[in-house]
């Protein structure tokens, strides 16, 4: 009788200043993932930044010791049209991973194409098409709402489904002596071309 594979519980982040997506799933490659917990962390545009950063640092912090996730999964945050949106959602990404951090909690960071094509098949899917998947694939009766606790979800299952293929191919490499450290006594050997 074989023994059954435990799941990867992943708490996924979608970074945002106002609103913060997060969503919490169990599961492991090839099998229907369950959705554990799913919401929004809200902040006041009227409060300074500082406090609002709190405020987000304080709720992914009690996230994590509620729900205990072996990872966080947070959107790799890039450059945007609107800059100042750009930048409050790269300082709510900072301050999540800080928590897991704090929580001793390994964090992964994934771009919104990867996850688009993990729970789609395209990295061009809109949100619509994403939120559709996740209530299909987690086995939802309604869509989770807003679009940002949709999303979080998605990272989540993305991380849940993509974590242990990366996690094999990153032992592989460094087995084969790919990305290990150098020795600092060391130095890499001189490049002398193609042998003639």
């Amino acid at each position: 009788m074989g023994v059954a594979m435990v799941g990867l519980r992943v708490l996924g982040i979608d970074p945002g200043l106002t609103r913060c997506g997060w969503g919490v799933v169990e599961g492991r490659p090839g099998a229907r993932p369950t959705a554990l917990g799913v919401g929004v962390v809200r902040t006041s545009p009227d409060l300074d930044l500082e406090l609002r950063l709190l405020e987000v640092h304080t709720a992914v912090t009690a996230l994590l010791r509620e729900h205990r996730p072996a990872a966080v999964a947070i959107e790799r945050v890039f450059h945007q049209n609107n800059k100042g949106t750009a930048t409050g959602t790269a300082q709510a990404a900072g301050v999540a991973a800080l928590a897991a951090a704090q929580a001793d909690v390994p964090v992964a960071w994934h771009t919104p194409s990867e996850v688009k094509a993990a729970i789609s098949g395209s990295g061009r899917a809109d949100k619509e098409q994403v939120t559709l998947m996740v209530t299909r694939v987690l086995g939802l009766t309604t869509p989770p709402k807003p679009a940002d606790a949709a999303d979080a979800l998605a990272l989540a299952i993305c991380h849940v489904w993509r974590a242990p293929a990366q996690q094999r191919l990153r032992v592989a490499a460094l087995a084969g002596g790919i990305g290990a450290p150098v020795p600092a006594a060391r130095t890499l050997p001189r490049w002398t071309g193609i042998s003639r």
